[in-house]
């Protein structure tokens, strides 16, 4: 008979045999799994570096979820926002395993395309990359209206009525010391217009309203350096005065030159306390009401009931027309010194100045000709020439 202490140790050894094969065998198993999940990673990032899009999954892809994760937003949450959209099972396993592969901490907040066929670990790695955004871009002489336009268009979800009422009352964006200083003049609707600034950006396709904003603020903020503040003051007018002025300079002519001869055109009307008689105020109350702009206004364009309209109302409209760009601003601040009182467009992207009305009324009724016969200064010299 086997004695007690030989017992003992018999099980002893067994039991520690067994130990020792559960634990090869979990060892095996972790290795294996370890291996396997290196080369998915592996084979993930190959495929994120050479897909142009940033990703391997979107919208397009068949079978796909689109998932925003909010900003803080903490591995429980991820897990159940997996589940309540079908692409995961189990958020016990999911939080696990992302511990485990040390995900937790690394998900980044936006938005993210994956399927249900994705493994746990798969899905992690994509949640760890960059989310999916768009990049747009708001060339000068947008109005906000114009720039709503393009984020709809760009694939930007936002809530229109949200993005108005902050555009409207900017008081999110007190932090901002251009924002304080914006005149809340009779007439004014959108406060931040002209504040836009014209420029490439990117977006989260599912940002929020005020992130939108805020980017584009950021970069204002930037652009108004101090010369501008310097020579704002120098010159007796506030930043939101120069910003006025360099938005209808923007949309009166595309020649980065010649901004600053309109410059000085509007400089000498507003010390002689003439209207300003801008055509792009009046295309921008066309705009607004929906209808096309012209080249030349007619009488009636100039009968609109708008503080806008500075054909009947002096000094300078109750705030911008559109987003003025870098040429603009530094053309309102910097107007080249003449003493043209007139300009009229010529048809071809260029004006041509006069200093007394009947030299206007001549250059006006010139170039309206010229484009009624479907022609430009430049063609009607080419034809004279030929005959």
């Amino acid at each position: 008979m086997v004695s007690k202490r030989i017992s003992r140790t018999l099980v002893l050894v067994v039991t520690v045999f067994v130990l020792l094969c559960f634990a090869a065998t979990g060892f095996y198993f972790g290795l294996s799994y370890v291996l396997s999940q290196n080369a998915r990673f592996a084979r993930l990032d190959a495929q994120f570096s050479q897909s142009e899009t940033g990703g391997i999954i979107n919208k397009d892809t068949p079978g796909a979820v689109e998932l925003f994760i909010p900003r803080a937003a903490d591995t429980q949450q991820i897990a159940e926002l997996l589940k309540e959209n079908n692409v995961i099972e189990n958020t016990f396993m999911f939080t696990l395993l992302s511990k485990f592969n040390g995900f937790d901490s690394s998900y980044m907040a936006g938005t993210h395309f994956v399927t249900a066929t994705m493994s746990y670990d798969e899905i992690m790695y994509v949640l760890s990359q960059k989310p999916h955004s768009v990049q747009v871009t708001f060339p000068e002489g947008l109005s906000y209206k114009d720039v709503k336009a393009k984020l709809r268009a760009a694939g930007v979800n936002f809530d229109e009525t949200v993005m108005d009422n902050m555009v409207r009352n900017p008081q999110l964006f007190l932090d901002y010391d251009f924002v304080t200083e914006i005149e809340k003049n009779e007439g004014r609707d959108w406060l931040l217009q002209g504040y836009l600034y014209p420029d490439t950006y990117e977006f989260d396709i599912n940002t929020d309203e005020e992130t939108i904003i805020r980017t584009f603020l950021n970069n204002t903020e930037k652009k108004l350096v101090t010369e501008y503040k310097e020579r704002a003051a120098k010159i007796g007018m506030s930043i939101d005065q120069v910003i006025t002025l360099a938005s209808i300079i923007q949309n009166e002519c595309s020649n980065g030159s010649e901004m600053l001869t309109v410059s000085g055109v509007f400089r000498n009307r507003l010390k002689k306390e003439m209207p300003l008689e801008s055509c792009a105020t009046i295309n921008y109350l066309r705009k607004e009401a929906g209808q096309d702009i012209v080249l030349w206004t007619n009488e009636n364009d100039k009968t609109y009931d708008s503080p806008y309209n500075t054909y009947n109302h002096a000094g300078l409209p109750p705030g911008p027309i559109c987003s003025p760009g870098d040429d603009a601003i530094r053309a309102a601040l910097w107007p080249e010194t003449h003493k043209h009182l007139f300009f009229c467009a010529k048809g071809d992207g260029t004006n041509v100045f006069a200093d007394t009305e009947a030299e206007q009324q001549k250059n006006v009724e010139k170039y309206r000709k010229l484009a009624e016969s479907g022609q430009t200064e430049a063609t009607e010299a080419s034809n004279d020439n030929a005959g």
